[in-house]
Protein backbone atom coordinates (compact mmCIF):
# COMPACT_ATOMS: atom_id res chain seq x y z
CA UNK A 1 0.00 0.00 0.00
CA UNK A 2 0.87 3.43 -0.80
CA UNK A 3 1.45 5.90 2.21
CA UNK A 4 -1.97 7.14 1.75
CA UNK A 5 -3.75 4.22 2.25
CA UNK A 6 -1.27 3.17 5.28
CA UNK A 7 -2.47 6.33 6.57
CA UNK A 8 -6.51 6.12 6.19
CA UNK A 9 -5.68 2.35 7.17
CA UNK A 10 -4.90 3.16 10.93
CA UNK A 11 -7.89 6.20 11.31
CA UNK A 12 -11.55 5.57 12.30
CA UNK A 13 -13.68 7.56 10.47
CA UNK A 14 -16.59 7.68 8.35
CA UNK A 15 -15.05 9.58 5.49
CA UNK A 16 -14.27 6.91 2.40
CA UNK A 17 -10.95 6.54 1.52
CA UNK A 18 -11.82 8.05 -2.30
CA UNK A 19 -12.67 11.67 -0.13
CA UNK A 20 -9.45 10.96 2.41
CA UNK A 21 -7.44 11.04 -1.07
CA UNK A 22 -9.16 13.99 -2.52
CA UNK A 23 -8.80 15.86 0.87
CA UNK A 24 -4.89 14.48 0.94
CA UNK A 25 -3.97 15.68 -2.76
CA UNK A 26 -5.79 18.92 -2.59
CA UNK A 27 -3.80 19.70 1.27
CA UNK A 28 -0.76 18.90 -0.97
CA UNK A 29 -1.24 21.35 -3.80
CA UNK A 30 -2.26 23.98 -0.71
CA UNK A 31 1.13 23.23 0.80
CA UNK A 32 2.83 24.26 -2.77
CA UNK A 33 5.43 21.38 -2.21
CA UNK A 34 6.28 21.91 1.37
CA UNK A 35 4.40 18.72 2.48
CA UNK A 36 4.45 15.42 0.69
CA UNK A 37 2.10 12.94 0.38
CA UNK A 38 2.57 10.76 3.88
CA UNK A 39 2.46 14.14 5.59
CA UNK A 40 -0.53 15.48 3.97
CA UNK A 41 -2.35 12.43 5.13
CA UNK A 42 -1.16 12.82 8.30
CA UNK A 43 -2.41 16.47 8.70
CA UNK A 44 -6.03 15.43 7.18
CA UNK A 45 -5.74 12.29 9.46
CA UNK A 46 -5.26 14.91 12.54
CA UNK A 47 -8.11 16.97 11.53
CA UNK A 48 -10.36 14.20 11.20
CA UNK A 49 -9.92 12.85 14.40
CA UNK A 50 -10.21 16.44 16.19
CA UNK A 51 -13.90 16.44 14.84
CA UNK A 52 -14.60 13.19 16.44
CA UNK A 53 -16.18 13.73 20.25
CA UNK A 54 -16.64 11.18 22.92
CA UNK A 55 -20.48 12.42 23.13
CA UNK A 56 -22.60 15.48 23.46
CA UNK A 57 -21.02 16.85 26.45
CA UNK A 58 -17.77 17.37 24.77
CA UNK A 59 -19.09 19.64 22.46
CA UNK A 60 -18.29 23.36 22.29
CA UNK A 61 -19.29 26.31 20.63
CA UNK A 62 -16.05 27.02 19.31
CA UNK A 63 -15.36 24.03 17.51
CA UNK A 64 -15.02 24.37 13.54
CA UNK A 65 -16.95 21.14 12.99
CA UNK A 66 -17.84 17.75 14.77
CA UNK A 67 -19.21 14.33 14.55
CA UNK A 68 -21.75 12.22 16.75
CA UNK A 69 -23.75 9.54 17.10
CA UNK A 70 -27.07 10.53 18.96
CA UNK A 71 -30.91 8.97 19.09
CA UNK A 72 -33.55 11.79 18.13
CA UNK A 73 -35.81 12.67 21.02
CA UNK A 74 -38.12 14.65 19.34
CA UNK A 75 -38.88 16.39 16.29
CA UNK A 76 -39.97 20.19 15.73
CA UNK A 77 -42.12 21.45 12.83
CA UNK A 78 -40.30 23.08 9.96
CA UNK A 79 -40.43 26.66 9.69
CA UNK A 80 -39.48 28.99 6.75
CA UNK A 81 -37.85 32.22 6.25
CA UNK A 82 -36.84 34.65 3.82
CA UNK A 83 -33.41 34.87 2.66
CA UNK A 84 -31.44 37.16 0.39
CA UNK A 85 -31.95 34.90 -2.14
CA UNK A 86 -35.32 33.30 -1.47
CA UNK A 87 -36.78 31.06 0.86
CA UNK A 88 -35.36 29.03 3.39
CA UNK A 89 -36.48 26.51 5.97
CA UNK A 90 -35.18 24.96 9.30
CA UNK A 91 -36.24 22.25 11.53
CA UNK A 92 -34.67 21.43 14.70
CA UNK A 93 -34.33 17.91 16.06
CA UNK A 94 -33.78 17.49 19.60
CA UNK A 95 -30.72 14.73 19.91
CA UNK A 96 -29.00 13.09 22.74
CA UNK A 97 -26.80 10.52 24.23
CA UNK A 98 -26.10 8.87 27.35
CA UNK A 99 -23.96 12.30 27.84
CA UNK A 100 -26.36 14.58 27.16
CA UNK A 101 -28.47 16.57 24.78
CA UNK A 102 -28.30 19.17 22.52
CA UNK A 103 -30.66 21.23 19.56
CA UNK A 104 -29.75 20.34 15.87
CA UNK A 105 -30.42 22.78 12.96
CA UNK A 106 -31.31 20.97 9.65
CA UNK A 107 -31.96 23.19 7.04
CA UNK A 108 -34.10 23.38 3.37
CA UNK A 109 -33.82 19.76 1.33
CA UNK A 110 -32.57 17.99 4.84
CA UNK A 111 -35.52 19.81 6.83
CA UNK A 112 -38.24 18.42 4.16
CA UNK A 113 -36.86 15.13 4.54
CA UNK A 114 -36.92 15.09 8.65
CA UNK A 115 -39.70 16.18 8.76
CA UNK A 116 -41.37 13.49 6.66
CA UNK A 117 -39.08 10.78 7.71
CA UNK A 118 -37.57 11.21 11.04
CA UNK A 119 -39.21 9.73 14.64
CA UNK A 120 -38.62 9.95 18.08
CA UNK A 121 -36.17 7.00 18.33
CA UNK A 122 -34.03 6.89 15.33
CA UNK A 123 -30.22 6.72 16.14
CA UNK A 124 -28.22 9.43 13.89
CA UNK A 125 -25.03 9.89 12.60
CA UNK A 126 -24.57 14.09 12.46
CA UNK A 127 -21.76 16.01 11.39
CA UNK A 128 -21.87 19.87 11.85
CA UNK A 129 -21.19 23.18 13.09
CA UNK A 130 -21.72 23.88 16.94
CA UNK A 131 -22.65 27.19 18.22
CA UNK A 132 -23.92 29.12 20.84
CA UNK A 133 -28.13 29.75 19.62
CA UNK A 134 -31.36 31.30 21.08
CA UNK A 135 -31.56 28.46 24.00
CA UNK A 136 -27.75 27.30 24.04
CA UNK A 137 -25.73 25.03 22.26
CA UNK A 138 -27.18 23.79 19.15
CA UNK A 139 -25.10 22.17 16.13
CA UNK A 140 -26.01 23.58 12.09
CA UNK A 141 -25.99 20.37 10.59
CA UNK A 142 -24.33 19.50 7.43
CA UNK A 143 -24.75 15.67 7.13
CA UNK A 144 -27.35 13.58 8.92
CA UNK A 145 -27.76 9.86 7.98
CA UNK A 146 -29.46 7.30 9.76
CA UNK A 147 -27.97 3.79 11.65
CA UNK A 148 -30.20 1.58 12.17
CA UNK A 149 -27.27 -0.89 13.30
CA UNK A 150 -25.95 1.65 16.51
CA UNK A 151 -27.35 1.40 19.94
CA UNK A 152 -28.14 4.78 22.19
CA UNK A 153 -29.27 3.95 25.84
CA UNK A 154 -31.15 6.84 26.61
CA UNK A 155 -34.78 5.87 28.27
CA UNK A 156 -37.77 8.56 26.36
CA UNK A 157 -40.28 7.51 28.52
CA UNK A 158 -39.26 9.62 31.44
CA UNK A 159 -39.48 13.16 29.60
CA UNK A 160 -41.60 15.45 31.85
CA UNK A 161 -40.20 14.67 35.15
CA UNK A 162 -37.28 16.56 36.98
CA UNK A 163 -35.16 13.78 37.10
CA UNK A 164 -35.23 13.32 33.33
CA UNK A 165 -33.86 16.93 32.84
CA UNK A 166 -29.93 17.05 31.09
CA UNK A 167 -27.26 19.35 30.12
CA UNK A 168 -28.06 21.25 26.77
CA UNK A 169 -31.92 19.79 26.57
CA UNK A 170 -34.31 22.72 25.19
CA UNK A 171 -37.97 22.56 24.86
CA UNK A 172 -38.71 21.37 28.42
CA UNK A 173 -42.21 21.26 29.67
CA UNK A 174 -42.38 19.88 33.03
CA UNK A 175 -44.52 20.30 35.99
CA UNK A 176 -43.96 20.90 39.36
CA UNK A 177 -44.93 22.28 42.95
CA UNK A 178 -43.31 26.00 43.75
CA UNK A 179 -41.09 25.34 46.57
CA UNK A 180 -39.61 28.93 47.31
CA UNK A 181 -39.67 32.31 45.08
CA UNK A 182 -37.58 34.78 44.66
CA UNK A 183 -37.59 38.52 43.59
CA UNK A 184 -37.09 39.88 40.09
CA UNK A 185 -33.85 41.72 39.92
CA UNK A 186 -33.05 44.25 37.43
CA UNK A 187 -29.53 44.08 35.84
CA UNK A 188 -27.31 46.43 32.70
CA UNK A 189 -26.31 44.05 29.32
CA UNK A 190 -23.43 45.13 27.72
CA UNK A 191 -26.41 47.23 25.06
CA UNK A 192 -26.97 49.51 27.72
CA UNK A 193 -30.92 48.19 28.14
CA UNK A 194 -31.60 46.87 31.27
CA UNK A 195 -32.16 43.17 32.02
CA UNK A 196 -34.92 41.50 34.41
CA UNK A 197 -34.75 37.88 36.10
CA UNK A 198 -36.20 36.31 39.13
CA UNK A 199 -35.81 32.92 40.00
CA UNK A 200 -37.83 30.12 41.75
CA UNK A 201 -37.84 26.43 43.02
CA UNK A 202 -39.77 23.47 41.31
CA UNK A 203 -40.18 19.83 43.18
CA UNK A 204 -41.73 16.80 41.90
CA UNK A 205 -41.88 13.19 42.48
CA UNK A 206 -38.69 12.72 41.37
CA UNK A 207 -36.36 15.80 42.20
CA UNK A 208 -35.57 19.15 42.58
CA UNK A 209 -34.72 22.37 40.56
CA UNK A 210 -33.82 25.85 40.60
CA UNK A 211 -35.36 27.80 37.63
CA UNK A 212 -34.12 31.13 36.04
CA UNK A 213 -37.30 33.31 34.48
CA UNK A 214 -35.65 36.52 32.13
CA UNK A 215 -37.48 39.15 31.10
CA UNK A 216 -41.38 39.39 30.81
CA UNK A 217 -41.46 36.06 32.30
CA UNK A 218 -39.42 37.29 35.28
CA UNK A 219 -42.90 39.14 35.99
CA UNK A 220 -44.81 36.45 36.02
CA UNK A 221 -43.02 34.78 38.81
CA UNK A 222 -44.50 37.63 41.64
CA UNK A 223 -47.84 36.27 40.69
CA UNK A 224 -46.81 32.70 42.42
CA UNK A 225 -46.82 31.39 45.90
CA UNK A 226 -45.43 28.36 47.61
CA UNK A 227 -47.18 25.52 47.06
CA UNK A 228 -49.09 26.02 43.93
CA UNK A 229 -48.87 23.31 40.99
CA UNK A 230 -47.01 25.10 38.11
CA UNK A 231 -46.59 23.69 34.16
CA UNK A 232 -43.28 25.12 32.71
CA UNK A 233 -43.16 25.26 28.89
CA UNK A 234 -40.18 25.39 26.35
CA UNK A 235 -37.74 26.09 28.81
CA UNK A 236 -33.85 24.82 28.18
CA UNK A 237 -31.62 23.31 30.67
CA UNK A 238 -28.48 25.25 31.71
CA UNK A 239 -25.44 24.81 34.26
CA UNK A 240 -24.24 26.58 36.85
CA UNK A 241 -21.73 25.78 39.30
CA UNK A 242 -21.72 22.09 37.96
CA UNK A 243 -25.40 21.91 38.87
CA UNK A 244 -28.45 21.69 36.48
CA UNK A 245 -31.01 24.91 36.19
CA UNK A 246 -34.24 25.40 33.96
CA UNK A 247 -34.33 28.43 32.24
CA UNK A 248 -37.31 30.45 30.57
CA UNK A 249 -36.83 33.12 27.83
CA UNK A 250 -39.03 35.26 25.84
CA UNK A 251 -40.29 31.81 24.11
CA UNK A 252 -40.87 29.99 27.25
CA UNK A 253 -43.86 30.66 29.84
CA UNK A 254 -44.70 29.11 33.48
CA UNK A 255 -48.69 28.53 33.83
CA UNK A 256 -50.61 27.42 37.18
CA UNK A 257 -52.27 23.70 36.49
CA UNK A 258 -55.04 22.09 38.67
CA UNK A 259 -52.70 19.23 38.41
CA UNK A 260 -51.68 18.31 41.84
CA UNK A 261 -48.28 17.32 42.06
CA UNK A 262 -46.60 15.86 44.94
CA UNK A 263 -42.62 16.58 46.47
CA UNK A 264 -41.52 14.89 49.34
CA UNK A 265 -37.75 15.74 50.30
CA UNK A 266 -35.39 13.61 50.67
CA UNK A 267 -33.64 15.08 54.20
CA UNK A 268 -30.53 14.18 56.01
CA UNK A 269 -30.67 13.50 60.01
CA UNK A 270 -29.57 16.32 61.96
CA UNK A 271 -27.18 13.96 63.66
CA UNK A 272 -25.60 12.82 60.23
CA UNK A 273 -24.82 15.98 58.96
CA UNK A 274 -21.14 16.37 58.29
CA UNK A 275 -18.46 19.07 57.87
CA UNK A 276 -18.83 20.54 54.10
CA UNK A 277 -21.90 18.39 53.34
CA UNK A 278 -24.12 20.48 51.17
CA UNK A 279 -28.07 18.53 52.39
CA UNK A 280 -31.78 19.26 52.53
CA UNK A 281 -32.86 19.28 56.40
CA UNK A 282 -36.14 19.37 57.85
CA UNK A 283 -37.79 20.39 61.08
CA UNK A 284 -39.49 22.41 63.53
CA UNK A 285 -38.44 25.52 64.56
CA UNK A 286 -37.52 25.38 68.34
CA UNK A 287 -36.38 29.31 68.15
CA UNK A 288 -36.11 32.29 65.77
CA UNK A 289 -33.56 35.51 66.50
CA UNK A 290 -34.52 39.02 64.94
CA UNK A 291 -33.43 40.10 61.59
CA UNK A 292 -29.71 41.56 61.79
CA UNK A 293 -28.11 43.62 59.22
CA UNK A 294 -24.60 44.33 58.53
CA UNK A 295 -21.99 46.51 56.29
CA UNK A 296 -19.84 44.52 53.50
CA UNK A 297 -16.82 45.49 52.66
CA UNK A 298 -17.75 47.40 49.45
CA UNK A 299 -20.44 49.53 51.12
CA UNK A 300 -23.35 47.33 50.51
CA UNK A 301 -25.92 46.52 53.10
CA UNK A 302 -26.03 42.68 54.28
CA UNK A 303 -28.88 40.99 56.19
CA UNK A 304 -28.76 37.40 58.13
CA UNK A 305 -30.97 35.84 60.75
CA UNK A 306 -30.65 32.90 62.96
CA UNK A 307 -32.96 30.37 63.59
CA UNK A 308 -32.98 26.43 65.49
CA UNK A 309 -34.37 23.73 63.95
CA UNK A 310 -35.10 20.18 65.79
CA UNK A 311 -35.64 17.28 64.11
CA UNK A 312 -36.38 13.61 66.21
CA UNK A 313 -32.20 13.22 66.02
CA UNK A 314 -30.87 16.82 67.10
CA UNK A 315 -31.11 20.15 66.27
CA UNK A 316 -28.85 22.89 64.66
CA UNK A 317 -29.03 26.20 64.09
CA UNK A 318 -29.61 27.42 60.34
CA UNK A 319 -28.17 31.04 59.21
CA UNK A 320 -30.67 32.06 56.82
CA UNK A 321 -28.52 34.82 54.32
CA UNK A 322 -29.87 37.77 52.07
CA UNK A 323 -33.61 37.67 51.01
CA UNK A 324 -33.58 34.28 52.97
CA UNK A 325 -33.73 36.44 55.81
CA UNK A 326 -37.03 37.39 55.07
CA UNK A 327 -38.98 34.45 55.13
CA UNK A 328 -41.59 34.29 57.77
CA UNK A 329 -41.35 31.66 60.15
CA UNK A 330 -41.12 30.86 64.00
CA UNK A 331 -41.30 28.97 66.31
CA UNK A 332 -43.50 25.51 65.86
CA UNK A 333 -43.52 25.75 61.85
CA UNK A 334 -42.40 23.10 60.07
CA UNK A 335 -39.83 23.91 57.72
CA UNK A 336 -37.47 22.66 54.86
CA UNK A 337 -33.77 23.93 54.26
CA UNK A 338 -33.30 23.01 50.40
CA UNK A 339 -29.29 22.78 49.33
CA UNK A 340 -27.75 24.04 52.96
CA UNK A 341 -23.85 24.12 53.58
CA UNK A 342 -23.07 22.21 56.77
CA UNK A 343 -19.72 24.59 58.22
CA UNK A 344 -18.17 25.31 61.98
CA UNK A 345 -20.59 27.35 64.10
CA UNK A 346 -20.72 29.30 66.95
CA UNK A 347 -18.29 27.25 69.64
CA UNK A 348 -17.20 24.73 67.47
CA UNK A 349 -20.68 23.39 66.87
CA UNK A 350 -22.00 22.85 63.25
CA UNK A 351 -24.26 25.14 61.73
CA UNK A 352 -25.90 25.25 58.24
CA UNK A 353 -25.86 27.74 55.81
CA UNK A 354 -28.67 29.13 53.62
CA UNK A 355 -27.46 30.80 50.81
CA UNK A 356 -28.59 31.77 47.63
CA UNK A 357 -28.91 28.74 45.82
CA UNK A 358 -30.64 27.18 49.09
CA UNK A 359 -34.32 27.16 49.61
CA UNK A 360 -36.33 27.62 52.81
CA UNK A 361 -40.02 26.27 52.42
CA UNK A 362 -42.60 26.37 55.06
CA UNK A 363 -44.29 22.55 55.39
CA UNK A 364 -47.64 21.62 56.03
CA UNK A 365 -47.71 19.90 59.31
CA UNK A 366 -46.45 16.20 58.61
CA UNK A 367 -45.62 16.80 55.53
CA UNK A 368 -42.41 15.52 55.79
CA UNK A 369 -43.83 12.39 57.45
CA UNK A 370 -43.21 9.81 54.55
CA UNK A 371 -42.52 6.99 56.67
CA UNK A 372 -41.10 3.91 54.22
CA UNK A 373 -42.27 6.11 50.56
CA UNK A 374 -39.16 7.21 50.14
CA UNK A 375 -37.51 3.10 50.25
CA UNK A 376 -35.54 2.13 47.60
CA UNK A 377 -34.85 6.58 45.86
CA UNK A 378 -31.49 7.76 45.02
CA UNK A 379 -28.64 8.33 47.87
CA UNK A 380 -28.65 11.77 48.37
CA UNK A 381 -25.25 14.10 48.85
CA UNK A 382 -24.40 12.35 52.23
CA UNK A 383 -24.51 8.57 50.96
CA UNK A 384 -27.33 8.20 52.67
CA UNK A 385 -30.31 6.52 50.82
CA UNK A 386 -33.81 8.21 51.39
CA UNK A 387 -35.02 4.79 53.23
CA UNK A 388 -32.59 5.91 55.84
CA UNK A 389 -33.34 8.95 56.53
CA UNK A 390 -36.23 9.36 59.24
CA UNK A 391 -39.63 11.31 58.77
CA UNK A 392 -39.11 14.61 60.28
CA UNK A 393 -42.85 15.59 60.70
CA UNK A 394 -44.37 16.86 63.92
CA UNK A 395 -45.67 13.72 65.05
CA UNK A 396 -42.10 12.46 64.74
CA UNK A 397 -40.58 13.80 67.61
CA UNK A 398 -42.37 12.49 69.65
CA UNK A 399 -43.40 13.55 73.62
CA UNK A 400 -39.62 15.53 73.65
CA UNK A 401 -40.20 17.67 70.27
CA UNK A 402 -44.04 17.97 71.11
CA UNK A 403 -42.56 19.46 74.25
CA UNK A 404 -40.05 21.75 73.05
CA UNK A 405 -42.27 23.04 70.26
CA UNK A 406 -45.43 23.68 73.00
CA UNK A 407 -43.00 26.25 74.86
CA UNK A 408 -41.87 27.61 71.94
CA UNK A 409 -45.15 28.97 71.55
CA UNK A 410 -45.22 30.11 74.69
CA UNK A 411 -42.33 31.80 74.50
CA UNK A 412 -41.06 29.61 77.70
CA UNK A 413 -38.05 27.98 75.62
CA UNK A 414 -34.91 27.69 77.67
CA UNK A 415 -33.57 28.33 73.70
CA UNK A 416 -36.08 30.71 72.73
CA UNK A 417 -32.69 33.23 72.11
CA UNK A 418 -28.72 31.54 71.57
CA UNK A 419 -27.57 33.92 73.91
CA UNK A 420 -28.06 34.15 77.77
CA UNK A 421 -30.89 36.38 78.95
CA UNK A 422 -28.84 37.83 81.93
CA UNK A 423 -25.70 38.55 83.17
CA UNK A 424 -25.87 36.02 86.07
CA UNK A 425 -26.49 33.39 83.30
CA UNK A 426 -23.77 34.47 81.09
CA UNK A 427 -21.23 31.88 80.02
CA UNK A 428 -18.85 30.43 82.09
CA UNK A 429 -15.34 31.36 81.03
CA UNK A 430 -13.88 33.83 78.14
CA UNK A 431 -15.42 33.41 74.44
CA UNK A 432 -13.54 33.44 71.38
CA UNK A 433 -14.64 34.75 68.40
CA UNK A 434 -12.65 35.64 65.32
CA UNK A 435 -14.08 38.09 62.38
CA UNK A 436 -14.16 41.10 59.83
CA UNK A 437 -14.80 44.61 61.15
CA UNK A 438 -18.43 45.28 59.59
CA UNK A 439 -19.57 48.32 61.59
CA UNK A 440 -16.44 51.13 63.76
CA UNK A 441 -17.75 52.85 66.55
CA UNK A 442 -20.05 52.10 69.71
CA UNK A 443 -20.87 49.06 69.27
CA UNK A 444 -18.35 47.47 67.16
CA UNK A 445 -19.68 44.42 64.81
CA UNK A 446 -17.93 41.35 63.79
CA UNK A 447 -18.99 38.83 60.99
CA UNK A 448 -17.33 35.43 59.80
CA UNK A 449 -19.12 34.22 57.04
CA UNK A 450 -22.14 32.60 58.96
CA UNK A 451 -22.46 34.50 61.82
CA UNK A 452 -22.41 38.82 63.54
CA UNK A 453 -21.75 39.22 66.46
CA UNK A 454 -21.64 42.66 68.93
CA UNK A 455 -18.69 43.63 70.57
CA UNK A 456 -18.42 45.71 73.21
CA UNK A 457 -14.81 47.28 73.01
CA UNK A 458 -12.70 50.72 73.72
CA UNK A 459 -10.31 49.28 71.05
CA UNK A 460 -9.40 50.99 68.20
CA UNK A 461 -10.23 49.13 64.97
CA UNK A 462 -10.89 49.84 61.36
CA UNK A 463 -13.71 48.59 58.91
CA UNK A 464 -12.73 45.14 57.05
CA UNK A 465 -10.20 44.61 59.78
CA UNK A 466 -10.07 40.92 60.70
CA UNK A 467 -9.86 41.12 64.73
CA UNK A 468 -9.85 38.07 67.01
CA UNK A 469 -11.87 39.56 70.57
CA UNK A 470 -11.98 37.43 73.93
CA UNK A 471 -14.23 38.27 76.71
CA UNK A 472 -17.84 37.59 78.01
CA UNK A 473 -20.81 37.04 76.31
CA UNK A 474 -24.09 38.73 77.98
CA UNK A 475 -27.20 39.18 77.27
CA UNK A 476 -26.01 38.51 73.31
CA UNK A 477 -22.95 40.83 73.24
CA UNK A 478 -19.91 40.30 73.80
CA UNK A 479 -17.76 42.32 76.51
CA UNK A 480 -14.48 41.95 75.08
CA UNK A 481 -11.32 41.78 78.00
CA UNK A 482 -8.90 41.76 74.99
CA UNK A 483 -9.15 42.44 70.93
CA UNK A 484 -6.19 41.54 68.84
Amino acid sequence: MGAIEDVYADLETDVSEEEFREAVLEKVEQMDGLADEETAAMLIAHELSEDEINGIADIDAGMEEVKFLAKVVSVGDIRTFERDDGEGQVLNLEVADETGRVRVALWDQDAAAAEEELHAGDVLRIKGRPKEGYSGLEVSASRVEGDQDADIDVDLAEEGTIESLSLGQSDVSVRGKVLGVEPVRTFDRNDGSEGRVSNLVLGDETGRVRVTMWDEQADTVEALSEGISVEIVDGYVRDRDGTLELHVGERGAIKETNDEVSYVPETTNVADLELGDTVDIAGVIRSADPKRTFDRDDGSEGQVRNVRVQDKTGDIRVAMWGEKADVDIGPGDEVLFADVEVKDGWQDDLEASAGWRSTVSVLDAGATDAGDATDGATTNGTGSSASDQQSTGLSAFASDTSDAAEDAETGATAEASETPATEADATDGPTEFTGTVVQTGDPVMLDDGSETLTVETDADVRLGQEVTVRGRLVDGRLDADEVF
